[in-house]
C-alpha cells in the first residue's frame, strides 16, 4: 500500500476539490466539484454563493475522494488545505473542514500556498523534472514568472501589473457575447478564426512583468469601430497576442536564468496555443518541457496534497491557530 498518504482540499475560489495522495505524487484520487454552472448566469464568480456552495459539497467531496482511495481516515498520515490566496469565505470553509479533520483524526495539519501548490502540479505526473526550472503560472488571478531554484526554493522574476492573462480572457469574453469561462469560449473559436489584426504586445520587450489591460482595452475598442469583424477572427489575434507575451518573456525567462526548462500551471494552462508554443519553444531550444494534463491545470486538490507533503518535511506541521489569508504571496 502507498505510504505517506496526504487528505488534501481546496477551496479557494469555486472548485470544491478533495485528494488523497502518497508521497506527494501517487495520486489515489482526486474530486472535483465545479461550480461553474452556478456563476455562468453572473457571469463570472460570486463570492457569497461560492462560500455556501463550499459548504454544501465540502463533506460529500471528501467522502469521496476517500472511498476513491480505498481508505479511511486511520490510513492517512497528513490533513492539508489551501490557506490563500483566493476568496476569503471560500477559503476559510477548505481550511475549517482540514483543521477539524486533524484535530477529530489526531492527524498533522498543514496549510498550503495555493501558488505553490500550482508549481506542484507538474510533479504529479513527472515527478522527475530535474531543477532548476522556471515556471509560468497563468490563470484567471494570477500570471508570473517564477525561477525554481530548488524544491521549496522560488525567486520571482515578474508578474502581472493589472489585469491577469485569464482575467484578460473573461472580460474579452464578456464584451463579446461568450459564455462564461471566457478561456476556453475564446480558445474554441480561436480554432476557426484567421490572424488578421495585429493587438498590441503590452510590455513585450520590458523586463519580465506582465500587462494585459491595454490589450484589453484595445479589443474592445477594435470591435466598436469594425463591428463587422468575424468574432473568430478577433479571438484569434487577441489569443495570439496573449500568448505571444508570455512565451517571450518565458523563453528570455529560461535563457537568462540558465533554467534546464519550463513548466507552465495554472488553469490559462489549458489553452490549446500556449501549450503548442511552450512544447515546440522548448523542442527547438534543446530544454525539458512539461505541460500538465488539463485535470492540474484547474484548481485541484492533488497539487495541493503534493505541495504539503514537501512543506510538512522541510517545515513540519502547521498550527492549528493557522488562518486563512486571501492575499496570501508566494515567498511567505
Amino acid at each position: 500500500m502507498t505510504k505517506n498518504l496526504v487528505l488534501a482540499i481546496e477551496t479557494s475560489c469555486d472548485e470544491t476539490a478533495a485528494a488523497v495522495v502518497g508521497e506527494g505524487k501517487h495520486v489515489l484520487s482526486s474530486v472535483v466539484s465545479s461550480q461553474v454552472d452556478i456563476h455562468a448566469r453572473y457571469g463570472g464568480v460570486v463570492p457569497e454563493v461560492a462560500s455556501r456552495a463550499h459548504v454544501d459539497l465540502i463533506a460529500p467531496v471528501i467522502a469521496q475522494a476517500l472511498i476513491e482511495a480505498g481508505i479511511d481516515q486511520s490510513d492517512l498520515d497528513l490533513v492539508a488545505a489551501t490557506r490563500g490566496p483566493g476568496l476569503i469565505g471560500s477559503l476559510l470553509v477548505g481550511v475549517s473542514a482540514a483543521k477539524s479533520l486533524a484535530l477529530v483524526w489526531k492527524k498533522p495539519f498543514i496549510g498550503v500556498n495555493h501558488l505553490e501548490a500550482h508549481l506542484y502540479s507538474c510533479f504529479l505526473e513527472e515527478p522527475d523534472l530535474e531543477l532548476p526550472l522556471v515556471v509560468l503560472l497563468v490563470s484567471g488571478g494570477h500570471t508570473m514568472l517564477v525561477a525554481m531554484d530548488d524544491h521549496l526554493s522560488y525567486r520571482i522574476l515578474g508578474q502581472t501589473l493589472d489585469d491577469a492573462a485569464g482575467e484578460a480572457y473573461d472580460k474579452v469574453a464578456r464584451y463579446l457575447g461568450l459564455s462564461y469561462p471566457g478561456g476556453p469560449a475564446i480558445d474554441q473559436l480561436a480554432a476557426s478564426g484567421e490572424s488578421k489584426i495585429d493587438f498590441p504586445r503590452p510590455m513585450l520587450n520590458e523586463g519580465y512583468n506582465f500587462s494585459f489591460s491595454g490589450l484589453k482595452t484595445s479589443v474592445i475598442n477594435y470591435v466598436r469601430k469594425h463591428p463587422e469583424t468575424p468574432i473568430e477572427d478577433i479571438a484569434t489575434s487577441f489569443q495570439e497576442a496573449v500568448v505571444d507575451v508570455l512565451i517571450t518573456k518565458a523563453k528570455k525567462a529560461v535563457i537568462e536564468t540558465n533554467a534546464k526548462g519550463l513548466c507552465i500551471g495554472g488553469g490559462v494552462a489549458a489553452n490549446s496555443l500556449l501549450r503548442e508554443e511552450v512544447l515546440d519553444t522548448c523542442l527547438k531550444e534543446g530544454w525539458q518541457s512539461f505541460v500538465p494534463s488539463r485535470l492540474y491545470c484547474t484548481d485541484n486538490a492533488a497539487m495541493v496534497a503534493a505541495a504539503a507533503w514537501r512543506r510538512y518535511n522541510q517545515d513540519g506541521p502547521s498550527s492549528l491557530f493557522t488562518g486563512a489569508d486571501p492575499n496570501l504571496q508566494l515567498l511567505e
